[in-house]
């Protein structure tokens, strides 16, 4: 079985603070959200990775967007880069980090669920014809992506899979688990074309893209779950998983 060969104490580095782990969840209701997944080279995929997670085959990573009107924060956009992989035996992501436009925004969501959170601009425009996303920071352009031709799918023709965010937690640092639950409205899918991306600006250099994935677009009542679960970073799954609260 191959797994992460990464140093976790690399993954120490401008990993967020978490004061506790959120026990409550929070509701983004009618949000955008574009998911763009596209495969990577392989040839550093284990390097990516702590040894707690596992590469998938094909390897993929993608960004996720969301375009939040209300909240109890107000409205915001963020932009998370993500590193496909399991925990275990379970389909997971590895979060690298996150384009956030509001700074209070992005402490609560580095301090309640463990996002490595950079202040920035986050774009997200919708037509019928065309979606297009643009992510940067302090005037440099991260990703910038188009997605044209889209066409209706169904409201339950796609996957989501929960994030391990590295982040130091009461308990040592650890990868948390945060489940994102979409109830979505609607749903289309488009060909992506990446235009820009930036993978030094986001956290790590060695994503390198080779084949793009349809996107998806649509609206959803997206829900970030209360924690409930952290993995120690340096053993397997199996072994390292915690219960939130049962030490």
């Amino acid at each position: 079985m191959l797994a992460g060969t990464a140093d976790p104490k690399g993954f120490e580095r401008d990993a967020p603070t978490m004061p506790s782990f959120a026990e409550n969840g929070v509701e983004f209701p009618n949000a955008v959200f574009v998911q763009a997944l596209f495969e990577i080279e392989a040839a550093s995929m284990c390097e990516m990775l702590p040894p707690a997670l596992h590469p998938t085959l094909p390897p993929v990573a993608g960004i996720t967007v969301l375009d939040v009107p209300e909240s109890e924060w107000g409205p915001f956009r963020m932009a998370e880069l993500r590193i496909q992989c399991r925990s275990g035996l379970r389909s997971r992501a590895m979060g690298v980090s996150t384009v956030v436009d509001r700074a209070e925004v992005g402490v609560e969501l580095a301090e309640r669920f463990g996002f490595r959170v950079v202040l920035g601009e986050v774009a997200l425009e919708r037509a019928y014809h065309e979606t297009r996303i643009e992510v940067g920071a302090e005037g440099a352009t991260w990703a910038s992506a188009a997605m044209r031709g889209p066409k209706r799918i169904g409201e339950g023709d796609m996957q989501f899979v929960s994030t391990m965010h590295p982040a130091q937690t009461p308990v040592g640092f650890r990868l948390v688990q945060l489940d994102t639950r979409y109830g979505v409205q609607r749903a289309e899918r488009a060909p992506l074309d990446l235009e820009v991306f930036d993978a030094a600006a986001w956290g790590e250099s060695r994503i390198v893209p080779s084949l793009m994935l349809p996107a998806v677009v649509g609206i959803a009542d997206v829900r970030l779950d209360a924690i409930r679960f952290a993995c120690r970073a340096e053993v397997m799954a199996f072994e390292g998983s915690e219960k939130v609260g049962a030490r």
